[in-house]
């Protein structure tokens, strides 16, 4: 049995998506790319842990221990729950990443289905797309995320109630991502996980115009998303919520429309559940939704937090320089600097493909670091 080499690859997501709170996700052309190399059995040069290296935004920041490093434990949890108590010997892992850490497009919630990819890869486990998402959701507990990562698209989910019997599997080990790892994290940590029930998430995927491209403005630091949640209220007024379904409503057929109409989604994008709450922890967040409008900026639908923030989405279907230079300009007046750039939607999702030698060698090429 020869060296296998495989690529698995996870999109960037943007959650909440204006009054789609903890509901909806999109799946973005923005990636994590791993390149797994398992070599033959009978290679006695192999080593016993996976080796890690990770190239891209924010590699200085990640762990590359397997016990530590967010996308091995995800691996490891789900091979354990399977019987499968290590790695297989000799595992090499090359990550590269384009989604930034903490600024609300998907990051760990990439890396946990990259996690659990690369566990069913690695145990030749064969899981079904919904048993794949349960695995994940017993990590990352919030589906808007994940699952637009894992199918693509234009997502709304929910999770299921758990009964009585699988309530004990709702907090696991691996729920602590960030921002500390715990102290029994080596060969001893979650050696008998707790199972994930049947059919946690369930979830649709809407329509997409193809004209509709995703403008996501990013200020150059991060934004925990437990302070973000920690800003926000225990309970809500009919009326913000009234307000938010009404709209959620509206939304999710109206991006679907071609050509989009500007009024109705511009409308349909407000929100009154996270926004208002989090104005305080993003400095010109409340000029940059109230000033720029499908009417003062041509080609703008619509406007809102990518999940907790800090990036700014705008959707759009034209004048993409002109509207994100304007986010541009309020953030600078706070003495934010920012990034951006305009991306548009991964309808596929995520995928894992076997390469042969060469694929693999174009693949290390064009990541640089990434041997």
């Amino acid at each position: 049995m020869s060296t296998k080499r495989h690529i698995i690859h996870v999109p960037a997501t943007t959650a909440n998506v204006g009054p789609g709170f903890d509901v909806c996700g999109i799946a973005l052309s923005l990636s994590l790319s791993l390149l797994v190399i398992i070599p033959s059995p009978s290679d006695s040069s192999s080593h016993s842990l996976p080796v890690i290296t990770y190239t891209g935004l924010d590699s200085t920041n990640v762990p590359l221990s397997p016990y530590k490093n967010l996308l091995t434990r995800v691996a490891l949890y789900v091979l354990r729950s399977h019987d499968i108590s290590s790695f297989p010997p000799g595992i090499t892992i090359h990550a590269h990443n384009e989604i930034p850490f903490g600024r609300g497009l998907g990051s760990s919630g990439a890396a946990v289905i990259a996690g659990v990819l690369l566990g069913n890869l690695l145990g030749n486990l064969n899981l079904p797309l919904s048993r794949l998402l349960d695995f994940a959701l017993m990590v990352e507990r919030h589906p808007d995320n994940v699952t637009a990562a894992l199918v693509g698209g234009f997502v709304g989910s929910y999770l299921r109630e758990l009964s009585p019997e699988d309530m004990s599997a709702a907090s696991i080990p691996l729920a602590e991502v960030l921002p500390e790892y715990p102290s029994d994290a080596g060969p001893e940590w979650g050696t008998d996980p707790p199972k994930a029930p049947t059919g946690i998430g369930h979830y649709v995927k809407f329509g997409w115009a193809k004209e509709i491209r995703a403008i996501a403005v990013m200020p150059r630091f991060e934004l925990a998303t437990a302070k973000a949640r920690g800003v926000l209220p225990e309970t809500y007024s009919r009326k913000d919520m009234v307000f938010n379904l009404q709209r959620l409503a509206v939304l999710t057929t109206a991006l679907a429309r071609s050509p989009p109409d500007p009024e109705l989604i511009y409308e349909a994008m407000k929100d009154r559940i996270h926004q208002p709450y989090r104005k305080t922890l993003i400095p010109g967040l409340p000029e940059i939704l109230s000033t720029l409008t499908y009417q003062s900026h041509p080609g703008l639908l619509g406007i809102c937090l990518s999940g907790a923030g800090p990036t700014i989405l705008a959707l759009a279907t034209e004048n993409f320089d002109t509207i994100a230079a304007e986010i541009k300009r309020i953030f600078k007046a706070e003495g934010v600097e920012v990034d951006w750039e305009v991306l548009t939607v991964d309808e596929r999702g995520s995928w894992v493909e076997e390469v042969d030698e060469a694929a693999a060698g174009k693949w290390a090429e064009q990541h640089q670091g990434a041997r």
